[in-house]
């Protein structure tokens, strides 16, 4: 019983669920524009320099 017990608890502290804090959901959003950002300059970089020589 002791087991089914500890099985529970730990299920429902695994289902709580974080809100995601508002610097947080900042610097994600930064990094993904960050991340396409560089992307698109490595793409134009191989292509300029590259691809065309």
């Amino acid at each position: 019983m002791a087991e089914e017990r500890k099985e529970g608890e730990l299920k429902t502290e695994f289902a709580v669920r974080e809100e995601i804090l508002p610097i947080e959901r900042k610097l994600v959003t930064i990094s993904i524009i960050l991340a396409i950002i560089l992307l698109g300059f490595l793409y134009w970089v191989s292509w300029y320099l590259i691809a065309h020589v």
